[in-house]
This record gives C-alpha cells, structure tokens and sequence, in this order.
C-alpha cells in the first residue's frame, strides 16, 4: 500500500512536469519480476495499493513506486516515504535500476505473512 492521494497535485512546479509526463499512472518495479512497471490501483481519497501472491518467501524482495506527485521532491518521482507492506511500514532502504539508480523499499516475507527489513 502506499498511503498518497490518487488525486495529481496542483501546486507542482513547472519544473516537475516532464517528471510528470515520464512517470504516467502511478507504479512499481518489483524485483522478483526483473523491475517490470506495474500499476498501481488508486483508491480514493488517500492511498494505492496492489496485491502479489508471487514474492519469493525468506527471500530479500526490492522494489520502487513511481508517483506524479512526488516528482517535485524526485526526479523520477520515485516514492520514499508511506509505503506499506503487509501492514509493516517500511523505510526507504535500496535502490533499484531505473533511470540510474532510484531509491526503493527492501523487504524478506515469512510464510506466515510476516515481514522483517
């Protein structure tokens, strides 16, 4: 889950806008499917979020989300902060490929569901 409105920001600096146009719908690259974008669902008013049956388990799993709204604090609007995982909050604590490297979101999930960072 990743806990920003659905809704685009209008007070975005003009300098933020190619970032804007680059990130499109907000998203993630997950590792454990080679960083392919991926969708996020908006769920208005204040949060995306997406389901995944297929993380590898005892395993460490990086991704990133990419969001229009935090283009103003990213180039590429890659998210840092208020991203969940299982209920977990996580910290800002990789970096995944993209354009360079970008900040992301490391996480190992139990069989049980239970995450540890």
């Amino acid at each position: 889950m990743f806990l920003g409105s659905p809704t685009r920001r209008s007070d975005l600096p003009a300098s933020a806008q190619a970032c804007v146009s680059g990130v499109g719908a907000t998203h993630t690259h997950p590792s454990w499917r080679n960083f392919a974008g991926i969708p996020l669902q908006p769920v208005p008013p204040d949060r995306y979020e997406i389901t995944f049956t297929d993380v590898p388990v005892h395993t460490r799993a990086s991704f990133r989300i990419n969001d229009q709204n935090s283009c103003d604090e990213n180039p590429t609007g890659a998210v840092t902060r208020n991203v969940l995982v299982n209920d977990v909050r996580l910290v800002q604590n990789a970096t995944t490929p993209g354009n360079g490297d970008e900040p992301g979101f490391a996480f190992s999930i139990a069989s049980n569901g239970t995450i540890s960072q």
